[in-house]
């Protein structure tokens, strides 16, 4: 059975989505013929579903993707411009959180929606840890004071640029200046082997982050975590992530407590034109 599926009643010999393909695995032999797949086709393709998702008679489908499954873009849910400009400007780091749990079933959608974010390739290799209450990220906080500990103790040149002794006198009064108190972390992890692994993180941790103000949720990149994650082995056994994946970035989540109501000023943009 072929990978790639044509209901040729359906098509309409536009040559759409041979020109879309991103690695040229479609052709054409003449204006009358339906698309066909090169030679070594299905080894090359990367499954990310263009043929299928621009054919606008749903003549396109793959084994594992079928245009029935794939539900179709609604043209009056777009954003306008001024709606993006809003949307994307009125973003905050949240750092302060309502006393309250994250729902499983919500955390679930919202990392199922951030799964759709591009990756390298369409490899789809970045996997997810959550650990969804107050006193689970309050365990891992402490470990990466640990390691605040730690780089005081040797006097490591980033305790000062980051007053790293301040933030451990703020831990041990009851304060967490590391993960905020949050009720919710979710981690990126990808194999280490994976060029695209930080990159891939980012981007889906980034979509994360825009969906969550959506299910009344904030997040906040956590750094300390990540920089413990990286280098703290007694942080990377709590993790116990699979064999050879690493963490590649960490995010704060939780409800969001206070509402804020002005959009601040940036830089300018400084931009080159070529």
């Amino acid at each position: 059975m072929g990978l790639y599926k044509i209901d040729d009643g359906k098509c309409k010999r536009d040559g759409i989505c041979v020109a879309e393909c991103p690695l040229r695995l479609l052709e054409m032999k003449d204006a009358s013929s339906t698309p066909t797949p090169v030679e070594m086709a299905e080894q090359f393709c990367i499954r990310c579903g263009h043929c299928v998702a621009v054919c606008p008679h749903g003549a396109f489908s793959l084994t594992e993707m079928k245009t029935e499954d794939c539900p179709p873009v609604k043209g009056n849910m777009f954003l306008g411009i001024d709606q993006v400009e809003h949307f994307l400007r009125s973003r905050r780091s949240i750092r302060t959180y309502l006393d309250k749990e994250i729902e499983r079933d919500k955390l679930d959608k919202l990392i199922n929606i951030a799964r759709y974010a591009p990756t390298g390739s369409n490899s789809q290799q970045v996997k997810w840890l959550a650990v969804g209450s107050r006193t689970g990220v309050r365990e891992m906080a402490g470990l990466v004071a640990d390691l605040i500990r730690h780089m005081i103790a040797e006097k490591h040149p980033m305790t000062e640029r980051y007053r790293m002794p301040g933030m451990v006198k703020a831990w041990e009064s009851g304060l967490d200046p590391i993960c905020r108190n949050a009720p919710g972390l979710v981690i990126a992890h990808a194999p280490k082997d994976y060029a695209m692994a930080q990159t891939d993180s980012a981007i889906a941790l980034t979509f994360l982050d825009l969906a969550a103000p959506s299910f009344g949720l904030g997040t906040c990149w956590a750094g300390f975590f990540m920089m413990a994650a990286s280098h703290w082995p007694p942080l990377q056994r709590a993790l116990a992530l699979p064999e050879g994946h690493a963490c590649f970035g960490a995010m704060m989540i939780g409800y969001t407590k206070y509402k804020y109501h002005r959009l601040p000023l940036r830089k300018e943009a400084d931009i080159s034109w070529r």
